[in-house]
Order: structure tokens, then C-alpha cells, then sequence
């Protein structure tokens, strides 16, 4: 196999379920060959890095081997290898969301959280 577009490298490698959600995160400038942007019908080969950002997960990848076929993951995995700084960086975002597990967070603090700041309000000298 020599030739492979980059959405069904994409589909195959399981990055997306598919292709139409890989050709539109292609198309959003989500996905970039060798640094720069480019279109879904992009041929790719071996050696050529890709990055992928997913939500706030940013992951670079070089091509290790071409499909079509969407097979199961450990096959798909067999695909590619993730480059060990974009897992150095994985890592340290996994560990800063642990760090701040409820002090980050969408809409309304949780009660257990409103306690917590009270009482560290409290333990500086401010009165409610």
C-alpha cells in the first residue's frame, strides 16, 4: 500500500469514529502534517509526524505503517508512535487536572468546594 488519504488514515488509526468527523477536524485545522495544515485527501507515508488535537488533548504522532482497513485497537495502535515529548505533555496535563480536581470547573461550585473556601477565607481573618 502506497498511497492513503489522511481522513482514512485517521479513521483506520482510530483517532476518529469517522471520516466525516476526521475530514471535519481536518477542516477546522485541528489536525496538521509536518507542522502545517493541509486537506483531507492529503496523501500520507511513513515517517511523516501528524498532529492531533481532541478536545484539550494535543497528540503528535509519526506514521509508522498505512491502512484503509479500520481494524480492532491493538492493530490500529500498530499504526503509529506517539512522539515521547507529546507524552511528556500528555503526562503533565493529566497530573495538573488531578492537582485541581474540583477547583476547575463548568458552572456552579460544588457544595463541598463552597465549604473548603469558606473555611480558608476564615483561617486568613475574613468574616462573612
Amino acid at each position: 500500500m502506497s498511497d492513503v488519504r489522511l481522513d482514512v488514515w485517521l479513521w483506520a488509526a482510530r483517532f476518529y469514529k469517522t471520516r466525516t468527523l476526521c475530514k471535519e477536524a481536518i477542516d477546522a485545522g485541528q489536525v496538521r502534517v509536518n507542522g502545517e495544515p493541509v486537506k483531507p485527501a492529503k496523501s500520507v507515508s511513513i515517517g511523516m509526524r501528524v498532529r492531533i488535537k481532541q478536545g484539550s488533548t494535543l497528540r503528535e504522532v509519526a506514521v509508522l505503517a498505512l491502512s484503509d482497513v479500520r481494524r480492532g485497537a491493538p492493530e490500529a495502535q500498530q499504526l503509529y508512535a506517539e512522539t515521547p515529548e507529546s507524552l511528556a505533555k500528555r503526562e503533565q496535563e493529566q497530573l495538573a487536572r488531578k492537582a485541581a480536581d474540583g477547583m476547575v470547573g463548568d458552572g456552579k461550585p460544588s457544595k463541598k468546594f463552597r465549604r473548603a473556601v469558606i473555611q480558608f477565607k476564615q483561617s486568613l481573618g475574613y468574616d462573612d
